[in-house]
C-alpha cells in the first residue's frame, strides 16, 4: 500500500502570472476605477486628494499602466519596429542597440524584427509588424526587399531607412563614396600600387557603393585594382575572399574591405595562413569601426560610423515625420572619420 501523498510524482501546477490591475488599485485606494484611469491619463481632471491616494496605492502594489492595451484602444501604438536581416552581425548589432536606446529615451517601445532569409520568414515578419500596428518602422541597410517597404507604406506607417535610399521614405546614409575614395587616395599616396577591394555577393546598397567608389578612384590614379567578393559581408566572407586574393598571380599590397568583419577574416588569412605581415606586406583598411577593430589582435585602421549618431539622426527624422506627415522625404548623410591604427598608417 502506498501511504504517500495523492499528488506524489505529479509536476506542480504552474500559477498563471498576474499583473496588478487598476481595479485592485481602486479597491486599496477606496476610489472608483475611473479615478485610477484619470490619475494616469495626462491632462485628465482628478482631485488632488484622490490623485494622492491612487498614487500611494499604486506604489504599494507595484502597479504600472498597461500602455500596450491603452494604445490598442486608442488605435495608436508607441511601438517602433527595427527591421533587420541578421541583426546580430557586425555594425548592425551596434546600430540596433543604439536605436533601441534612442527610442526608449524618446518614450517609444522598440521591437526588433528579424526578417530572416527565407520567403516564409519574411512573410511572418511582415505579419508581426503590421499586426502590432507599429507607430513607425526603421529599416536597416540591405534588410528586406522593396515589397516589405511597400507594405508598410500602404498601411500608412512612417518609414525611415538607414543605409539605403527608397522613394517616399526618409533616410540616413553614411558617406560611403567619400570614405572609399579617401581609402584609395591614402593607399596611392603611401606608394601602394597593387590595390584590391573586398565586397560581398549580398549586394546591399552600402556594399555596392563602397566597392564602386574605391574602384573608380583607384582606376583614376592608374593603379592596378582587383575586386573580390565573399559569399556574405561577414568574417567567413573575408576568409574566403582573402584566399582568392592570395591565389591571384599578383598579390595586392593594399586592400580596402567593405566592412570590418570582412577585414578581420582577411587579416587572419594573411597572417596565419600566408605568413604575411600587416601592414608591411599588405596594408588593410576596413569600414565601420566596430569595437573589435581596436583589439590588439587586429588594430584595424578603419572608417568610423558612429551608431549613436546614426540612431539619433534616424529618430529625429521619425519625429519630424510624425509631426508633419505630408512633408517631403528628408535625407541625412553622415560622413565617416578615418581612425588610424596599425593595419595601415598613411
Amino acid at each position: 500500500m502506498n501511504d504517500g501523498p495523492v499528488n506524489a510524482g505529479k509536476a506542480p501546477k504552474k500559477e498563471r502570472m498576474r499583473f496588478v490591475s487598476a481595479e485592485q488599485v481602486a479597491q486599496l485606494a477606496g476610489v472608483s476605477r475611473s479615478a485610477v484611469s484619470r490619475t494616469f491619463t495626462p491632462g485628465a481632471s482628478v482631485a488632488p486628494a484622490t490623485r494622492e491616494k491612487v498614487l500611494r496605492a499604486a506604489e504599494e502594489l507595484g502597479y504600472h499602466v498597461n500602455d500596450l492595451a491603452r494604445g490598442v484602444l486608442a488605435n495608436q501604438s508607441r511601438l517602433v519596429g527595427i527591421v533587420a536581416t541578421r541583426p546580430e552581425v557586425g555594425f548592425r548589432a551596434h546600430l540596433a542597440a543604439a536605436l533601441a536606446k534612442s527610442l526608449i529615451r524618446r518614450g517609444s517601445i522598440p521591437i526588433l524584427i528579424n526578417t530572416g532569409q527565407t520567403e516564409e520568414e519574411l512573410l511572418a515578419a511582415q505579419k508581426m509588424l503590421i499586426g502590432h500596428r507599429a507607430e513607425a518602422i526603421i529599416i536597416l541597410s540591405g534588410s528586406p526587399p522593396a515589397s516589405f517597404l511597400e507594405l508598410a507604406q500602404r498601411n500608412g506607417q512612417p518609414l525611415v531607412v538607414i543605409g539605403r535610399s527608397e522613394p517616399d521614405a526618409d533616410h540616413v546614409r553614411a558617406g560611403n563614396s567619400e570614405a572609399s575614395r579617401k581609402a584609395a587616395t591614402a593607399f596611392y599616396d603611401s606608394g601602394r600600387r597593387r590595390l584590391a577591394v573586398i565586397g560581398s555577393h549580398t549586394g546591399t546598397p552600402a556594399i555596392v557603393e563602397r566597392e564602386s567608389a574605391f574602384l573608380s578612384a583607384a582606376e583614376t590614379f592608374g593603379a592596378s585594382v582587383t575586386l573580390v567578393r565573399g559569399g556574405d559581408s561577414d568574417y567567413d566572407g573575408g576568409v574566403t575572399a582573402g584566399r582568392v586574393l592570395l591565389a591571384e598571380k599578383t598579390r595586392p599590397d593594399a586592400v580596402f574591405c567593405a566592412n570590418d568583419q570582412i577585414a578581420f577574416g582577411l587579416m587572419d588569412v594573411l597572417r596565419l595562413e600566408a605568413q604575411l605581415r600587416v601592414p608591411e606586406d599588405v596594408a588593410v583598411i576596413g569600414f565601420d569601426d566596430v569595437p573589435e577593430s581596436a583589439w590588439l589582435s587586429y588594430q584595424l585602421t578603419t572608417f568610423r560610423q558612429d551608431p549613436l549618431t546614426m540612431a539619433q539622426r534616424a529618430v529625429a527624422l521619425l519625429e519630424r515625420r510624425l509631426e508633419n506627415p505630408d512633408s517631403p522625404p528628408a535625407y541625412e548623410r553622415v560622413i565617416p572619420e578615418l581612425v588610424i591604427r596599425q593595419s595601415f598608417r598613411p
